[in-house]
């Protein structure tokens, strides 16, 4: 679709920011809202229902009741399965008004939206529709005269609270297990990026889904989403946002009912290409496109390049000739690669962190710089520091936009030290053509994922979560059951 249809449509487009409680869309009960702008013109987009305690006490309420009288949990594997299929399809049916919505809610390229956001979420819900009814409880081995049932049950009532980079897909990778296994759940998307996760639980209900099963309160963390963190009648919350915020709900699980509290955090990843890469044009390839990807705002992007110093020049003269193909475009023309970032705010701290590392004696080679200023949205061109420091803070503390930080190694021991030097370890990776000192790394590193000679390898069969400050529990796979159910014994004694 050519970028003035793309535009027409937002133009035209309906947003509805109200909230969506037992099946139906209301409006806060303070009647209070919050407006909604694209970080692509800085345009409104509309209200949005600012929920607070009263709204929570509301959608758990009615997640509550949809869980006890068993609409939904009470249904066999294989139904829920066909639902969260059909809602899979439905989503998919519904893919370019989902894609425009994401992209004009947080400012990521339509191009991705469109190819990879929209099916991404389909297919994760789709696959744990497919997975439920495929999974076996247990049998202990006792003694003959008893018998010990091990089976899964969903928790309960689960919270998800969400954050405004990836809103879809961070949705489904915590809605889809959840509901998959029976629960109730009431999600909290940012209110940075509200409108897809409201879209999602009117097709929820198209597909079948009870009312009150899934729940969606718009609002503030400080309200809504504290409100659900401390609430006694929550089992489970699902966190994928800041350190310092999964901190916060971890505190508030405890303050309340000792709620099941699951976190997926910040990251510092750290990308080390050694002298003898297989492969340097696919290195820098990746190591340029995947922090740029989503104008950096990812968890997982591989902020800190390693580079070993006797191919280095080499390296950053082939990423040089990169990074034009990422100066920030309109997100609405199919043939941009990096659009806005989310807000004012997050542009101010970006620059703020470029700042600092000129400050600190880093060399800029590229970017540094406001873009596309004339537009009223915000965008950063993408930014290169060499000569970087692991005590600089570009180096060590989570940016979270288009900024990558090159540091030179001649010891691979010295270069693992330094990317396990920080609080965080969601992600890392190596390249290397000698799969001892490839595997030697891989353990060496403390991530929860560590990539050999590519990047962002990715597919929801695979665990994603990270060790210390990037969080606890796994999103994606099989693993991430573990999350929405309890394991019970029932022991049977038969002699």
């Amino acid at each position: 679709m050519a970028s003035t249809q793309w535009h027409e449509r937002a133009a035209s487009i309906n947003m509805d920011g109200r909230a969506f409680i037992g099946g139906e869309r209301v409006w806060s009960k303070s009647e209070q809202q919050f407006d909604n702008f694209s970080p692509i013109d800085g345009r409104k987009l509309g209200a949005v229902a600012r929920c607070g305690a009263a709204d929570v006490d509301a959608a758990v309420a009615s997640a509550r009741a949809a869980f006890e009288d068993r609409r939904w949990a009470g249904k066999s594997p294989a139904q829920r399965k066909r639902t969260l299929i059909k809602f899979a399809d439905l989503i998919l049916a519904h893919a370019e008004e989902l894609a425009l919505l994401e992209t004009l809610d947080m400012g990521k390229p339509i191009k991705y939206s469109l190819s990879v956001d929209v099916p991404a979420a389909a297919n994760c819900i789709r696959w744990y529709g497919e997975a439920v009814d495929k999974i076996y409880d247990e049998i202990a081995p006792t003694a003959d005269n008893s018998l010990a049932l091990i089976t899964r049950e969903p928790v309960g009532v689960v919270a998800a609270i969400v954050p405004w980079n990836y809103p879809m897909i961070m949705a489904a990778w915590k809605i889809a297990p959840a509901l998959a296994a029976g629960n109730s759940v009431i999600l909290k998307p940012s209110e940075k990026s509200p409108l897809t996760a409201l879209r999602l639980a009117e097709i929820a209900i198209e597909a079948g889904l009870p009312p009150g099963v899934f729940n969606v309160v718009p609002g503030y963390g400080h309200e809504a989403g504290a409100a659900l963190a401390l609430h006694m009648d929550v089992d489970c919350i699902g966190f994928t946002g800041s350190t310092k915020v999964g901190k916060q709900i971890l505190q508030m699980a405890g303050q309340s009912n000792l709620k099941r509290a699951w976190t997926e955090l910040g990251g510092k990843s750290a990308n080390i290409v050694c002298a003898d890469c297989p492969d340097l044009d696919a290195a820098v390839s990746a190591a340029i496109g995947s922090i740029y990807f989503n104008q950096g705002e990812s968890c997982n992007a591989p902020s800190r390049l390693f580079v070993e110093a006797s191919i280095k020049d080499a390296f950053l003269e082939k990423a040089m000739a990169m990074m034009p193909r990422f100066q920030p475009g309109d997100p609405l023309d199919e043939a941009t690669i990096m659009g806005a970032i989310v807000d004012a705010t997050q542009m101010k701290t970006v620059m703020g962190y470029i700042e600092q590392g000129k400050q600190a004696g880093a060399r800029l080679l590229f970017g540094g710089a406001a873009a596309r200023a004339e537009t009223g949205g915000f965008y950063v061109a993408p930014t290169l520091f060499d000569q970087v420091d692991s005590s600089m803070s570009i180096a060590s503390e989570e940016i979270f936009g288009p900024v990558l930080s090159v540091l030179s190694f001649t010891d691979i021991k010295d270069a693992v030290r330094q990317a396990n030097g920080t609080p965080y370890g969601l992600q890392a990776a190596v390249w290397t053509r000698d799969m001892t000192k490839a595997i030697q790394t891989a353990r060496a590193l403390r991530a929860g994922t560590v990539h050999v000679n590519q990047y962002d390898g990715d597919d929801i069969t695979v665990p994603f979560g990270g060790y210390k400050q990037s969080g606890n529990g796994r999103d994606k796979s099989l693993h991430a059951f573990d999350k929405y159910t309890e394991l019970k014994t029932t022991w049977i004694q038969i002699g």
